[in-house]
């Protein structure tokens, strides 16, 4: 069965973005690969991004994409499957690791909504949360996640620093970070590839950054020329009046 064209990965923007930010990525991106571009101009990549921008554009279409999307996802595999989460010791280790790099993959793939429900980390996990309050006390206790009104944990820039220096050391953590599109330790299944023919190029920043700077710095060209024009007149008008009368 053919896979799903993950079109938010393709135009590198977050599954939550809004119709802004998708028009404008979209413009962007379009004068890049449009076929008459000399340079960077792309067919194939063209008609998959206009395909991207129809479906996501149009919000029955966004939500029944989104709906196959779901239905196409394979399944997670619990990480209680492969870590043990029992022992009294390294048990409460492992869950304190396992929440953190549930969040952290969170706050990294969706940096505007990186926020986890308790039955998100509980589903993800495979774990009761009955276990799970002293992790979380222990967690909150020393600044590594928030807890929002709505109850939902988010990884704060303490706990970011954590993660990124201990996951050399720790291999568990290591392994939770690099398995796959979600933190898992023995994920066989490889990560697949992208169904563009011709993927997007990877960019230092986000498509939607890069779209909207360009945006400024056009509007910003225009201002300064129009600002040139004004003193140039200035200048004739006051080039005029310095000139002596016809005798």
């Amino acid at each position: 069965m053919k896979r799903v064209v993950d079109y938010y990965e393709f135009l590198q923007i977050s599954p939550n973005a809004d119709q802004e930010t998708i028009h404008r990525v979209y413009r962007f991106l379009a004068a890049r690969f449009h076929p008459d571009n000399p340079q960077s101009g792309n067919a194939e990549t063209f008609a998959t991004l206009t395909s991207a921008y129809e479906v996501l554009s149009d919000p029955l279409r966004r939500i029944e994409y989104d709906l196959a999307c779901e239905r196409d996802a394979p399944q997670k595999i619990p990480l209680s499957s492969t870590i043990d989460f029992m022992d009294n010791l390294e048990g409460e280790t492992n869950r304190r690791l396992a929440v953190l790099a549930v969040l952290y993959y969170r706050r990294r793939t969706n940096p505007h909504t990186p926020e986890v429900s308790l039955f998100e980390i509980e589903t993800r996990m495979g774990f009761p949360r009955d276990y799970l309050d002293f992790t979380l006390w222990y967690l909150l206790r020393k600044g590594y996640i928030t807890k929002a009104d709505n109850s939902d944990f988010t990884l704060t820039a303490q706990g970011v620093d954590f993660v990124e220096t201990q996951r050399a050391t720790v291999p568990v953590l290591n392994k939770m970070l690099t398995a796959g599109d979600h933190p898992t330790i023995n994920d066989p299944a490889p990560k697949p590839e992208p169904q563009a023919a011709h993927p997007l190029p990877a960019l230092s920043t986000p498509a939607s950054d890069i779209a909207l700077a360009e945006e400024r710095r056009l509007s910003s060209g225009d201002r300064r020329g129009a600002q040139r024009d004004r003193r140039a007149n200035g200048g004739d008008r006051r080039d005029k009046k310095s000139m002596p009368a016809a005798s």
